[in-house]
């Protein structure tokens, strides 16, 4: 059964998954530096609860009729994909090198348009499959994978990509009704009620420090899923995905300036052909239907 129609904005859809990309980055780069003394059970719970916090404004001045849907078990599906998707992610940041983890969530763009086509018949082009093709070859030589990758940490890394593109599609097929705030507003409320259950025997007490850290790590997340969610609203995953590419080379810039790692000369040319494949994902608009 089709999706009924609706618009199409791949360039606005395009810079806002962009925008996205760099505030996980960050993200990224702040659960990095957490995670040598706080442990993952208790990353994904903060990260969780910070955004069900930040609604907590438009609660006390709407009330809850914004919130209130007729898709909640799509809204638990999505829960689903995402918490396992998370907890995969950030073991693999804390257990592998960064570009690697980063190499390996960011690969989701190639099972996007594939899913996106099997789930929601969204059009499958071979520009799709040429341009993510092209992306993944320029993650690769950026991220210069290391024999890390072999061990079975990266499998726990590659099942995040996996679960990550099974989200985006849910969220690209819930947003014909829900509006992004309320796809990540359920998101983060059903992942706080799912991720207290394993802290419950996992729980550590934080210091100042630690805790300031997991709130920003949850603000720039819920942001993210925010932005994230508008951009999949505005046009197809098959179509925008690649932009998700640039989380990679936003990652190279973070680990530069703050660990001194220095790009080199495939780091470059990856790069480059992460922008081109971002580019010509968006260059021909699809013809109107």
């Amino acid at each position: 059964m089709n999706i009924p129609s609706r618009s199409v904005k791949p360039v606005q859809g395009a810079l806002l998954l962009a925008l996205s990309a760099l505030l996980f980055s960050l993200m990224a780069a702040g659960i990095r530096e957490v995670s040598g003394g706080v442990n993952n059970e208790s990353v994904v719970f903060f990260r969780s609860l910070v955004g069900v916090l930040f609604f907590l404004p438009l609660f006390l001045l709407k009330g809850i009729r914004p919130l209130k849907t007729g898709r909640l078990k799509a809204h638990l599906w999505r829960t689903t994909y995402g918490l396992l998707a998370m907890y995969c992610f950030f073991y693999a940041i804390a257990h592998l090198p960064l570009a690697d983890a980063m190499l390996f969530t960011y690969s989701a763009p190639v099972f996007t348009p594939v899913l996106a086509w099997w789930l929601l018949k969204e059009p499958l082009t071979k520009r799709m499959l040429i341009t993510t093709i092209i992306g993944l070859i320029g993650v690769l030589m950026v991220a210069k994978p290391s024999e890390a990758l072999l061990d079975t940490q990266a499998l726990i890394g590659l099942a995040a990509s996996i679960l990550a593109a099974f989200a985006f599609v849910s969220i690209r097929e819930m947003s014909d009704t829900e509006p992004a705030f309320r796809i990540v507003f359920y998101f983060s409320l059903f992942s706080t009620l799912f991720a207290a259950v394993p802290l419950s025997w996992a729980w550590q007490p934080l210091s100042q420090h630690q805790l300031g850290l997991l709130l920003v790590i949850g603000l720039l997340a819920t942001v993210s899923q925010i932005v994230m969610s508008k951009a999949y609203s505005l046009a197809p995953p098959g179509l925008i995905g690649p932009f998700a590419y640039l989380a990679i080379v936003f990652a190279g810039i973070i680990a530069w300036l703050r660990w001194g790692e220095v790009p080199d000369t495939p780091s470059l040319i990856g790069a480059a052909l992460i922008f081109a494949s971002s580019l010509l994902a968006i260059a021909r608009r699809p013809s109107a239907h």
